[in-house]
This record gives C-alpha cells, structure tokens and sequence, in this order.
C-alpha cells in the first residue's frame, strides 16, 4: 500500500491524499459504506459502483465469519470474488462486535470466547486467527484486533484495556509477518488507537500505534455514545502523533457534521452504518438539513427528493412518492432513501476534498455545518 499527501489546507489539519493498492486509489478524505455482510445493505453492487461510487467498502469480520463462513469465502476466492466487487475492501477486527455483545462474551488475555447471536454456539477470536480470518476474507486493509471500551469507562479500566489492546496488537503484527498475502494481491494492517476519553491514555496508544511503524493507522472506541465535543478533542491529541505520511481511519463516524469536524482534525477514512440504517427508518441528509420522509409535511410534495441530484434517485422520485413507499412498507422506500444518503455522504467527503485543495475548506466547512445542522 502507498500513501501520498497531495494537498494540506491552510485554515485547519484537514487534508487530500490518494492511497494506493492492488485494487486501486482511494481519494482521501473516503467515506466507506458499510458492507457488513458482503453486501451493502439495500443495494446492489451495480448501483453502488455506478451511483455511489465509493472507492473502497467495508466488511465485517465477525458476521462474514459466522454466515457464509470462511471455507466458502476461500472456496469462492475470496471476498471481493463472492460480492462481485472489485474495488478494495477494508475489514474490521470483530472487536466492535464483540463490544457490542457484553452480555455473551468474556475477554482474557489470550482472546474473547464468544456467543453468535445467529445459533447460540460458542467461538473463540484470538489476535493470531483473527489474521488469518481477515487472510481468507481477503481483505485489502485489515485490522488488528483490539478491545473497544464503552463510554462512560472507569480509568483503569480503559488503561487495563489499552495495554492489553497494545500486547493483543504485537500478537497481530507478528501473526501477519508470520503469514502470505492471500488471492495474489496485496493485503495491509493497521492498528488502532484506544484509550476511551482519557486524554493521556490517548496519547500513551497513539504514540505505541505510531512506533508499530505500520503502513497506516486507525482510531477506534469513539462515536460509542460520548458526546461529540469528547470526540473531537480525543481525534485531535491522536492526530497531533500519528505519523502525518500515513493514511488515518476513525471508526465508526458518524453524522454528515462530526465528518466534516474530523476531516478538519486531520482525519483522513471514516465508515459509519448511519446513512443506511437512518435511511431504512426514513431520515433522509441533505446539504440543507435532514428530513424525516415520513412526516406527514411530504405527503402532497411533489418536488424531488433531492434537487442537488447526486444520485439518480434524487431526481427521479418525489418526495410525495418516497413518503407513500414509507407509509405503505414498501422495500423500494428504504432502497431509494439508502442510494440517496449513501450518495450524498460520498459527494460530502469529494466536495471536501475539492475545498482543501482549492485552500478554501475551512470556511466552507463552517458554512455546510450551520447548513445542514436543521431539520426540514
């Protein structure tokens, strides 16, 4: 993987660069929908290309390991061969997931046996097969295998957590040495920062994440539920240590206005389920503001969805008829409110990128984030 910086802006840390892999560039800053399980929930791989055009999705190692299952993801060649989709992928650990399952999981040292949410039988990740399941996913980007604290999180905690985070990291770093590149083309892994919302536990991970000397880094254990002040100052000391010649992820962000914050605090790769899973429940984001379709206002506006038109839906359909798709319970709704958001967060982080390198972001941040803070 190759990472160039092409252009800083003057009022802020934001930046524009380009990655590259066997898969091809992604301009940075990126927004990656999410793929969780090979398949971008609503859409189909010819839209996402073609209307969405992101360069790089995200799939999402504990339920790809659960369902289908690794053997047919190998027997299928991998990943991108399964979906049909051959532009680069990013997976996460599985760390997330586990997280999010307190109530069946129990973390030790040597891994986190937990319980599927799909049958109730019992798995085991360790740092070590969490590579070599990301090995067979077959990833382009892959990361390390880490613990994400909830917020709020005692301090000791959160420094327990992080240390072991860090020994959980070298485990990774020596099991991906240790093993090939899988399907003939390039795989990478980036570790990640934690350290919840304590200042100096962020810098103590940002600094061992930074002498990993990995090819890219990645912030995770934010948008957990701290307010976005906590988050933005968290993204901040961690962006002042990471290497400023590698590429840096925040997982997990967010709304359309923390993207924009984060962008100006140097961040270069986000994901978030949030334009899909808001879109499935008829909340629609705009330049202007979000819309709630299903409010009874849109009922007899016939004007189109979106008149900036970034997708084809947005002009195809009206907001009288995607409100009516909403109220009935057709699935063509959630499809048409998923295109849409998905197409605006992409043209979000292009549009911001276009204004770094003009060396005009900043204040056009500023304007899109008063902007689109209303509610139609």
């Amino acid at each position: 993987m190759d990472f160039k910086l092409i252009g800083k802006d003057a009022g802020s840390k934001a930046r524009a660069g380009v990655v590259t892999t066997d898969h091809g560039e992604i301009e940075t800053p990126i927004f990656m929908p999410v793929g969780t399980v090979a398949s971008v929930k609503g859409v189909h791989q010819r839209e996402l290309k073609e209307d969405i055009n992101p360069d790089i999705i995200l799939g999402n190692t504990y339920h790809l390991y659960l369902r289908p299952q690794i053997d047919i993801l190998e027997a299928a060649g991998g990943l991108h061969k399964f979906m049909n989709w051959d532009r680069n992928i990013l997976t996460d650990s599985g760390g997330y997931q586990v997280y999010s399952l307190s109530a069946n999981r129990k973390i030790k040292e040597e891994g986190v046996k937990f319980k599927s949410h799909i049958d109730g039988s019992y798995h085991f990740f360790t740092p070590e097969n969490v590579m070599d399941i990301q090995r067979t996913i077959g990833a382009d980007i892959i990361m390390a295998f880490d613990e994400c604290t909830p917020y709020p999180c005692d301090y000791n905690y959160a420094k327990r957590s992080m240390h072991m985070t860090h020994r959980w990291l070298d485990r990774c770093i020596k099991r991906f040495n240790d093993t090939p590149d899988k399907y003939g083309y390039q795989q990478t892994l980036f570790p990640i920062v934690q350290g919840s919302t304590y200042k100096d536990l962020r810098k103590q991970s940002a600094e061992y994440i930074a002498n990993a000397g990995a090819e890219g880094n990645a912030i995770g254990g934010l948008s957990v539920g701290e307010p976005a002040e906590e988050m933005y100052a968290m993204t901040d000391v961690v962006c002042a240590i990471l290497p400023e010649d590698k590429p840096r992820y925040l997982m997990g962000v967010g709304t359309p206005i923390n993207i924009l914050e984060n962008i100006a605090l140097g961040v270069d790769m986000f994901d978030c389920v949030m334009p899909t899973r808001n879109a499935r429940n008829g909340m629609l984001f705009t330049a202007h503001g979000t819309i709630n379709i299903k409010n009874k206002k849109w009922e007899a506006d016939f004007s189109p969805v979106d008149k900036m038109g970034i997708t084809f839906v947005d002009t195809y359909y009206s907001k009288a008829y995607l409100r009516h798709l909403f109220a009935a319970n057709e699935y063509l709704g959630k499809q048409i409110a998923t295109i849409h958001n998905l197409g605006f967060y992409l043209w979000l982080v292009r549009e911001a990128r276009k204004h770094i390198l003009a060396g005009d972001f900043y204040e056009w941040k500023n304007k899109m984030v008063k902007q689109m803070d209303k509610r139609l």
